[in-house]
């Protein structure tokens, strides 16, 4: 399990996951596993949470859709969502997704849903819940943090109190076009 926390904040868009990968409830398998990556030419970041077969399918999956619209994120969103409740492949697939580039901040689940957040920052995994909480707090306080700080400080908070998230923290951003 993991935890992936992306925030849009003063012209950044950050991501941050930690890298604990575990064996059912009790085994941690991995500690310091790579669930954040760039795609598309790096134009697009994502972060993923579930399988990690399942994330690199939809990975894939992305990139395609991605070349297919020309790069448009949110038009490549959709189509992977639409062939992810379609598709009896894909169906199987147990992961979510976060993408952004610099215009646009999606949550990519297989029942079909693409979200851009009210708030700019997505979190998911098992820390999810907490990472959002934690990074809305910071940004409606004015923390004076950065927005790669406040997705990073979100997982650490996160770790904290969800046994399936770790400190090995994992970082990117962009600066978004203004």
């Amino acid at each position: 399990m993991t935890t992936i926390c992306a925030v849009r904040y003063n012209q950044e868009i950050a991501i941050a996951g930690d890298g604990q990968v575990t064996a059912g409830e009790k085994t941690i398998m991995k500690a310091s596993a790579h669930k954040v990556r760039r795609i598309f030419d790096d134009q697009v970041v994502i972060g993923f949470a579930g399988g990690v077969a399942d994330a690199i399918t939809l990975e894939d999956w992305l990139e395609k859709k991605l070349q297919s619209y020309a790069g448009n994120l949110k038009r490549a969103a959709v189509a992977l969502a639409q062939d992810w409740r379609k598709d009896p492949t894909l169906q199987k697939l147990e992961a979510m997704m976060i993408a952004f580039n610099q215009e646009d901040l999606l949550l990519i689940s297989g029942n079909g849903e693409v979200i851009e957040p009210d708030e700019d920052v997505i979190a998911i995994g098992s820390g999810g819940n907490f990472a959002q909480a934690a990074a809305i707090a910071m940004i409606r306080h004015n923390s004076g943090l950065t927005a790669t700080e406040i997705a990073q400080e979100a997982i650490n908070i996160a770790s904290d109190i969800d046994i399936f998230t770790n400190k090995d923290i994992l970082v990117d951003q962009l600066k978004e076009v203004q």
